[in-house]
């Protein structure tokens, strides 16, 4: 999912397509410390 976001951001020309890619990284990462949470 880190790089289909990542792409997202690279290939967008918009600063509101970029400002969602920044919240989706953050999302994805407080995703990563629930699952380490639960393990």
């Amino acid at each position: 999912m880190g790089r289909e976001i990542n792409t997202l951001g690279s290939k967008s020309n918009h600063a509101e397509m970029q400002q969602l890619v920044v919240r989706m990284k953050d999302e994805l990462e407080q995703i990563k410390e629930q699952v380490l949470n639960v393990m």
